[in-house]
């Protein structure tokens, strides 16, 4: 590409980008103001629309999953990436529950009075323009716009290119949705190139028109979102998940949770990378260990879980620290509740972390003292998910301690303002 042109086409392309943020902004305004009927009655006609189109977007994904498969994809990418009948129900679904929730704009969320009269509410408002940056997962193109659209944000989603054909299809149902409930179609735009300069004009907030970003997508992605960002960002950069299992654990329950939180779906963020096991409870790591090895997992694992079966490999420091994404697991004895505690605050992400014990002193103290997003007693570490929450879906899960926290809903879509009420009160 000659100079001019490559000039040319980052032209063409802020334009193409600074164009989505003003529609954006100007849509933002009348959805802060749609009615809860509007916003429901869009968000049905859309779940309707996904219903009634599934062949399209199934064949839209064909070709999506035609070129993956061209490039010999890992299995857990290509299993992000698919879409099926039933998944394309669980999207449609996931709309009709967003719009079954309470609207979360205008909530008052406190009230209190001043000695001199002033009465004063917090009321919750929608953030404004939310950029959302995702890559192999064609369903956040639905569960996105649908949860921005709920909280009265508009949005831009810019999905990743592997799932191009995908996000199109189904952005063309929620584009319907708007259009039948009489709402702005530009309250839910998807960026329409594949252009990775794309992503960074977003990240520039497209000339103060985007509120806050949020990136679903591999730990690349989300780490270059954090650094280069100049707009607030939710997010978790990787889910570094442990399973704790106590001395005082049930056995039966220890392995269904197990093999459930790391085998039900590998390749998503909720899916166990480590497991611990107290000393005390050392019987116990020989079948999880036998368990986990024939299902298929890989193990790998400190000198205690590599004598519990001969198919162990041995964990490397950088084992502890890895998000697999896989059907791997590292294993490690360690030496009670404390050392438990002090591996997840080591080598932890922040994410999901869980124990499993009978034991209610030690599930409390577990609790109260692991610094996770979300901190699980006797459950799969899978159900950290928006819609197992019953938030109708989510459009991340976010690790910071500012605001959001955890899977991010309807409720984490909005700030709030004060309404102060007087009587001529001056102030001296």
């Amino acid at each position: 590409m000659t100079t001019s042109a490559a000039i040319q086409t980052e032209t063409d392309l802020h334009a193409i980008m600074t164009g989505l943020g003003r529609r954006a902004r100007k849509a933002a305004r009348a959805l802060a103001l749609a009615p809860t009927a509007a916003k429901n009655a869009a968000l049905a006609a859309a779940a309707a629309v996904l219903r009634a189109r599934t062949g399209a977007i199934l064949a839209a994904n064909a070709l999506d999953l035609a070129a993956a498969d061209a490039r010999d994809i890992a299995p857990a990418f290509r299993d992000r990436l698919l879409l099926d009948a039933p998944r394309v129900e669980a999207m449609a679904r996931g709309l009709d529950d967003i719009a079954a929730l309470p609207d979360p704009v205008g909530r008052v969320l406190a009230t209190f009075e001043r000695p001199n009269g002033l009465r004063i509410e917090r009321v919750a408002t929608p953030l404004g323009v939310v950029g959302v940056i995702y890559e192999s997962r064609p369903n956040v193109t639905a569960d996105a716009g649908g949860l921005c659209l709920k909280a009265g944000n508009a949005a831009i989603l810019r999905g990743g290119s592997e799932s191009f054909h995908s996000a199109r299809a189904i952005h063309a149902c929620l584009a319907e949705g708007l259009k039948a409930a009489g709402l702005p179609e530009d309250a839910i735009q998807l960026v329409p190139v594949t252009d990775r300069a794309a992503v960074g004009e977003l990240l520039k907030g497209l000339g103060g028109a985007v509120d806050v970003i949020v990136p679903r997508g591999g730990k690349s992605l989300v780490a270059r979102v954090q650094e280069e960002a100049r707009v607030p960002v939710f997010a978790h950069l990787e889910g570094i998940v442990h399973v704790y299992i106590d001395r005082d654990a049930d056995p039966g329950k220890a392995k269904a949770i197990l093999r459930n939180a790391k085998l039900r779906r590998t390749g998503i963020c909720g899916a166990a990378e480590t497991l611990l096991v107290d000393r005390a409870a050392r019987a116990q790591l020989a079948p999880l260990v036998k368990m986990l090895l024939d299902a298929g997992c890989a193990v790998r694992g400190d000198e205690a879980a590599l004598a519990a079966d001969p198919r162990v490999t041995p964990a490397s420091e950088e084992d502890w620290s890895t998000e697999y994404l896989d059907a791997i697991i590292s294993a490690k004895l360690v030496d009670g509740l404390d050392a438990a505690i002090d591996h997840i605050e080591t080598y932890g992400s922040h994410h999901t972390d869980c124990i499993v014990t009978e034991n209610d002193a030690a599930a409390r103290r577990f609790l109260d003292e692991v610094d996770s997003a979300i901190v699980m007693h006797n459950a799969s570490t899978q159900f950290a998910d928006g819609g197992e929450f019953g938030f109708g879906a989510e459009i991340g899960i976010a690790t910071g301690r500012m605001h959001a926290r955890g899977p991010v809903g309807v409720e984490q879509l909005t700030s709030f303002k004060y309404r102060v009420h007087g009587d001529g009160q001056t102030r001296p």
